[in-house]
């Protein structure tokens, strides 16, 4: 009998630990890696091409507009073609590593209104991307 209460008693501190913790920045690289499988060949680009946005490589291609596009629905942020900035900032707070949490919350602050300048929403979440890359390099993370 104790061994099976001590085993709950495990599991709902790991599981409790689990739901408050970050992951590290190579753990969300590697669980990214999921979306960028799928968002890619569904916009026909190619590893050359995508590749590099993450050290500010943004090819100005219709393609990869809309594979950055894709990789922001995948994860919540692009509901009906528009930006859900509410969605983007739980996100953040949820899962982010501490040292990049709060200059990407910052960085999604200022970029907040850069969707609203474009109608078609894979340039739209081009220039989101690129405008959060611009405003904090070191904190930018993308697939």
């Amino acid at each position: 009998m104790f061994v099976k209460n001590h085993w709950l008693i495990v599991m709902v501190v790991a599981t409790g630990i689990c739901l408050v913790s970050s992951i590290t920045r190579k753990q969300m690289k590697n669980t990214s890696k999921i979306m960028k499988k799928s968002c890619m060949p569904k916009n026909n680009v190619t590893e050359d091409q995508v590749g590099n946005i993450e050290q500010g490589e943004f090819l100005e291609e219709r393609k990869v507009m809309c594979y950055i596009k894709c990789i922001y629905a995948m994860g919540g942020a692009i509901k009906n073609d528009k930006f859900v900035y509410d969605a983007m900032i739980k996100h953040v707070n949820l899962v982010f590593p501490p040292e990049i949490k709060e200059p990407t919350l910052a960085a999604i602050n200022q970029c907040r209104d850069v969707d609203k300048q474009y109608a078609d929403s894979c340039e739209a979440a081009y220039w989101v991307a690129k405008c959060m890359y611009e405003y904090g390099p070191e904190q930018f993370f993308f697939p």
